[in-house]
């Protein structure tokens, strides 16, 4: 039975050779830890972090490579932003496509006193960046927007947030956990922060993701403890990284990530870009000639990243994708998505949805295969 991988959205799958050597290569070959002695093999483990840190920094336009603090997730690192900048009285404004890692961190800081406003998006995912602006209250510090949506793939306008943001003195943080590495991000724009996966389209990984911190921004760290520098001071570090990468290092995940950077860079992102829009327009239009086929999100698929939503008559989304993988050997994901207030923005709360998700490594033959056994499914 023929294999093809389309929950791209949970974790790229398969990742780029020069991921799986460089990881293996690590453990096998030298297996240091950085930072935390003066050896050869944690000396060159310290190169290849900074290196995947010097990678990701260029890719999003950070001129200090020491900004971009590792975390396991992007999870982890949106609540390291989140708890780590708002205190009791602040208010805070988010859309109605966030992933539940911004929604419970929002709704665990209520019971401190930290109130937050949800603006609904329309049925498509978009933001009407005039309708953030109203939510905006004098006790607003922090503005929290994804890139797209990981249930739609809609494209949020953050710029034009960012340019909001920046007139009314807010901080914003962007969920780019689904478009770092395959969408042109500039952190010059206005973005203070930006949390970021590492083993998603940046084909490293799992066990690895980010934050960037914009220069002036101070926010307290999640997690306290060893760093391998000022080891004879009980307070933690100030300087970044060491403030907020307490403990040991996940170095070969992170080596594994700094090829994938490297794959991404020397592959182009406007060519991945372009690639993921051909493979979106191939699935959207045979889609359209299914009978009983609902496509949820954007109509211009240059307004999504490579997500697709769909819905079925006469079959549950669920069996769907149970049959899609037992039969034919295909990865979707079903269901709710860690995101309940996006699918009850598209009208999929009580149903969820099949999500379809392709990365640069998939193919038309892929997204055609998809096809053909999802038209015998619900045909």
């Amino acid at each position: 039975m023929r294999s093809v991988y389309l929950d791209n959205a949970a974790t790229t799958y398969p990742k780029p050779e020069a991921v799986y050597q460089a990881a293996e290569s690590f453990m096998r070959d030298l297996g240091g830890s950085a930072g935390r002695s003066g050896h050869a093999r944690a000396v060159d483990t310290g190169r290849l972090v900074y290196a995947a840190r010097a990678g990701i920094a260029a890719m999003i336009g950070a001129d200090d490579p020491l900004r971009v603090v590792f975390t396991k997730n992007a999870t982890e690192a949106l609540n390291l932003a989140i708890r780590g900048l708002v205190s009791p009285g602040d208010h805070v404004v988010t859309s109605s496509m966030e992933h539940n890692s911004v929604m419970r961190p929002l709704e665990a800081l209520r019971a401190t006193g930290v109130s937050y406003t949800i603006v609904r998006c329309a049925k498509d995912g978009t933001l009407d960046p005039a309708d953030l602006e109203k939510a905006i209250t004098p006790d607003t510090r922090l503005v929290v927007l994804n890139h797209a949506s990981n249930v739609t793939g809609t494209i949020l306008p953050i710029g034009e947030v960012a340019a909001i943001a920046r007139a009314r003195g807010l901080k914003l943080l962007v969920d780019a956990a689904q478009t770092v590495g395959r969408l042109n991000i500039d952190v010059s724009q206005g973005f203070d922060l930006v949390a970021f996966s590492g083993h998603k389209e940046l084909f490293g990984l799992q066990g690895t993701g980010g934050l960037y911190i914009r220069e002036g921004i101070e926010i307290d760290p999640l997690c306290y403890g060893g760093t391998g520098s000022k080891s004879s001071e009980l307070q933690q570090p100030e300087e970044l990284p060491d403030r907020f990468e307490s403990g040991t290092l996940n170095a070969h995940g992170i080596v594994g990530l700094g090829a994938g950077v490297k794959f991404v860079t020397s592959t182009g992102i406007d060519a991945i870009r372009d690639h993921e829009v051909a493979l979106l327009e191939v699935l959207c239009e045979g889609l359209g000639r299914i009978k009983g086929v609902t496509v949820h999100g954007p109509v211009s698929q240059r307004a999504r990243i490579g997500i697709v939503p769909l819905t079925f008559e006469g079959i549950s989304t669920t069996d769907a994708a149970e049959v899609l993988d037992a039969r034919y050997g295909i990865a979707t994901r079903a269901g709710l998505h860690c995101a309940p207030a996006a699918h009850q923005t598209i009208g999929t709360f009580e149903t969820g949805a099949l999500r379809v998700s392709v990365s640069y490594l998939n193919t038309e033959e892929d997204v055609e295969y998809f096809l053909n056994c999802l038209e015998a499914i619900t045909g």
